[in-house]
This record gives structure tokens, sequence and C-alpha cells, in this order.
């Protein structure tokens, strides 16, 4: 049975498409997260609050959660000044967006996707020592049509390595368009790299989300992106859906008897708070039906 690691992004993906919550809100959600055993959270952006107003304060949020040193705080920064200061407030490690397709690219930052990796090395050196995470969009196919093969994100993981050796990489299904079949295919181009370099960021726009990590896993990867109830899912991707909602993994997981730290009962707890954040009902399905009854032995 394998460790996997799970970066939850709630307070970040998961929000930064509703209603704007106060900053107090976004943290105290961050602490539940880490009371609950997630050891990786990332807790919001350094993006303009007039583009995105859902994520204004991160300073703010990142001031309130800092102190936890039992937790591993992430921050998305668009820019070498999102990176700057995100650095000037102390953050120590910082994700960034590059896409395997150039007309999600054009959508979701207005520049191409090569002018983003131009972009890459500006934040690199605004980001110092920060570990870098890069995470590559429309990994598995794209909207725009595109990304029809492997290829684009191969393109894109060599071009982003070549400018920050050693960044981790993340790979989205930014759209829901990923299959097992997909995952194996894109896993498989990336067969020279270290699967502890690699991580999945899902979205269950198909109902994918879970089974493609799954077989994931099956291929070595043991790093995932979820958000709790399945919030999420980016404005610019035609009819792109939630995040793979952390407590389906970690239910799954727990019941496979793979190892997360992550404590299902204190997810759950989160369903009455965040339904309130959002003002809607969640989608995610454990929230909605609870924990597994007993049944036979764990592996």
């Amino acid at each position: 049975m394998a460790t996997i690691t799970i970066r939850d992004v709630t307070p970040r993906d998961g929000l930064q498409g509703e209603r704007a919550v106060a900053h107090t809100s976004r943290a105290s959600l961050a602490h539940a997260l880490a009371d609950a055993g997630v050891g990786a959270v990332e807790f919001g952006a350094f993006v303009s609050p007039t583009a995105v107003p859902a994520m204004a304060g991160a300073r703010e949020v990142f001031d309130e959660v800092r102190s936890r040193n039992d937790v591993a705080w992430w921050a998305l920064v668009p820019n070498a000044r999102g990176a700057q200061l995100a650095v000037d407030a102390g953050v120590e490690r910082l994700t960034i967006t590059i896409s395997s397709s150039d007309g999600y690219s054009r959508k979701n930052v207005g520049r191409s996707t090569e002018d983003s990796i131009v972009g890459l090395s500006e934040i690199a050196a605004a980001a110092g020592d920060a570990a870098l995470d890069v995470v590559v969009s429309c990994a598995f196919g794209s909207p725009f049509d595109d990304v029809a093969d492997a290829g684009p994100t191969r393109r894109i993981v060599d071009a982003t390595l070549d400018v920050v050796e050693g960044a981790s990489i993340t790979l989205a299904d930014t759209t829901g368009t990923a299959t097992p079949r997909r995952i194996a295919e894109v896993l498989d181009s990336l067969a020279d790299l270290p699967r502890s370099q690699i991580g999945l960021h899902l979205h269950d726009t198909r109902g994918t989300a879970l089974a493609n990590a799954l077989a994931a896993i099956d291929q070595g990867i043991t790093r995932f992106d979820t958000a709790v109830g399945g919030l999420g899912g980016s404005p610019f991707a035609p009819g792109a859906g939630g995040n793979l909602a952390t407590e389906d993994l970690v239910l799954v997981l727990d019941d496979l008897g793979h190892t997360t730290g992550i404590d299902l009962d204190g997810l759950l707890r989160l369903r009455d708070e965040l339904t309130e954040l959002v003002g809607h009902p969640l989608p995610g399905r454990t929230l909605a039906a609870g924990r597994l009854p007993a049944f036979g032995s764990l592996p």
C-alpha cells in the first residue's frame, strides 16, 4: 500500500469562482483542513483583486495560518509580480499554471503558451528560493481541440524543466477530459521523470476523476490536488466541473489501505461551514452520504 499526499486546494481553486468571502473565513477553512490532518493546502492566490475578487487578501490569509508548521502552505502566482508579493509575505511554496492548450492559455491568462513559458523564467527569478510547482493545464485534452495526444503536454513539461530545473510538475485535467487510458498515455510519455516529481490535479466534469486517481496510483503517482465537496472549476474552460472531492478520494483510499494521514470525519464536519460560505449545495458525494459501513478487512 502507498502513502498518498493530498494537497487540498479548497481555499484557492475551490473558492476562486464563488462569491467573495472574508479572508478570515478562508483562513478558518484552512485551519480546519489542517486540523483534519491535511498536510498540504493551497491557501490562496496572489492575483489582482479586481480580476479575481474572491482571492483578495491572500497575504492576510497567510498571516493567519503561517504559524502552523505542520502544513505545507502553497499559493498560486500568475506572474512575476504575484511571485514577488508572495515571497515578500513569506510564502515558501508557489504554484504556477501553464497550459498544454494554447487556446485555453489565451482565454485563461490572455497570452499564448509560448509567452507563458517566457514568463516562467521571470516568475522563477522573482521566486528566489521558494519551491515551485508548475501546474500544466489541459494535460489530457482541450475544449479547443488543440491537445489531441500526449505530445503538447510532453513539450510543455520539457520547456518548463529547461527553465526551472527540478520543479515539480502537476498534470491538470482542467476540463475533465481524462480517462484511465489518457492518464496512462501521458504518464508513459513522461516515463523518464521520477514519479515523485509528478502530481495530478483532477476535475470531475464527466464523473471520471476518482477512476483516474486510482489509475494514476497504479502508475506510481502518489500526489493529488483535491477540494472539499468537489468545489472549483475554471470559468475559462467551457463546461468544466469541480475538483475531485477530497473526502471522496480519502474514503476510497482508506478502504484500500492506503495512507493519507487525513481524518475523514474531520472533512465531513466541514460540510455545513463550507455550504454556508458558498451559498449552495456541494457536489461531493461522500459529504452527502457519509462514511462507509464496515465490510470485511483492509488489505
